[in-house]
């Protein structure tokens, strides 16, 4: 049986976004150690042949088991991809002793039940600067860097090139059939996204082309804001451990916003795809790989998106 400390901290790990809510990760718990591995079999194979953004899921996982264990006072020592023989181990995390937990991880931790990524339309009420200043800085806090859309030219080349690669994903059979597959009809369902988490239909199409899950069903039109915040997750370098550190970023940047009461959703056709990833890259001139698109804003909250339970993707050894 899994003990209190790691049944709370994997109780927060599962919370974790992960591409159309796939949740990629299993655990292995042994004493004071839980390994996170990636479950390959959850990998999208059309959207994420690489495993990229399943090992950012992994890594945002990662920060929620991180702020879990710190809300406990637990210190917390954390290896990256720690045996280069088994690629399906992400992390290696390890508690000892007794260290108070800081006010600001105390902060993120009761974020963590609260973070939903908001398909829905926002407000056009803009994100104020000190918000903007403490996402960024939450990015740079796991290594990473997160680039703030607020240069006209540059908004408006990104947002051209989203909606192109969100319309060439819209035409991809395989990336439709594979997206169908993980739209959650059963209210049962345990993973995938239902038809109810996605925004309705927008009255007049907007700037930005969200990601649509199921039928409209009686969902009426309504209008989507104009310009919403956008923003780009950037790393140094784009292996393993990089997809990790990523996802720890990202994870610390929705927490950030959720306590900033700041609405956030994904905006991942620009990624997903080499050819508009490295287009992001000509277009962002930024030194660093893109690993995910964000969209922030004022809104209300949607449902959560349902989670498999611990016992279910975790072992005692």
């Amino acid at each position: 049986m899994t003990s209190p400390q790691w049944q709370d901290a994997l109780e927060a790990a599962i919370l974790a976004p992960s591409p159309h809510n796939t949740q990629p990760w299993r655990f292995e718990v042994t004493g004071d150690q839980v390994d996170v591995l990636l479950d390959e079999s959850r990998v999208l194979a059309v959207a994420d042949p690489g495993g990229r953004e399943a090992r950012m899921s992994c890594g945002a996982a990662l920060f929620n088991l991180r702020m879990a264990l710190r809300s406990q006072g637990l210190p917390v020592h954390v290896w990256l991809t720690p045996d280069a023989d088994r690629r399906d181990l992400l992390a290696r995390v390890r508690v000892s002793g007794h260290l108070a937990a800081r006010a600001d991880e105390l902060v993120l931790y009761k974020a963590i039940p609260r973070r939903r990524t908001n398909r829905r339309p926002f407000r056009d009420d803009p994100v104020g600067g000190d918000v903007q200043m403490a996402l960024r800085q939450a990015a740079l806090h796991e290594g990473a860097r997160l680039v703030l859309l607020v240069r006209p030219q540059r908004y408006d080349a990104v947002s051209t090139l989203l909606r192109f690669a969100e319309n060439s994903q819209r035409q991809d059979v395989g990336f439709q059939d594979e997206l169908l597959a993980w739209v959650a009809e059963d209210p049962d369902r345990l993973d995938g996204v239902p038809p109810l988490a996605s925004g309705p239909p927008p009255l007049i199409e907007p700037l930005v082309l969200l990601r649509h899950y199921g039928s409209d069903g009686d969902k009426r039109p309504r209008e989507y804001e104009q310009e919403p915040l956008l923003g780009v997750l950037l790393t140094h370098r784009d292996d393993a451990r990089d997809h990790m550190r990523a996802g720890q970023a990202l994870q610390r940047v929705l927490l950030t916003a959720t306590a900033g009461e700041v609405s956030t959703s994904f905006l991942s056709a620009a990624v997903e795809r080499s050819a508009s990833r490295s287009a992001l890259t000509s277009v962002l001139g930024e030194e660093g790989y893109p690993q995910a698109v964000l969209r922030f804003g004022y809104g209300y909250l949607p449902p959560h998106t349902r989670r498999r339970p611990v016992d279910e993707v975790s072992t005692c050894l």
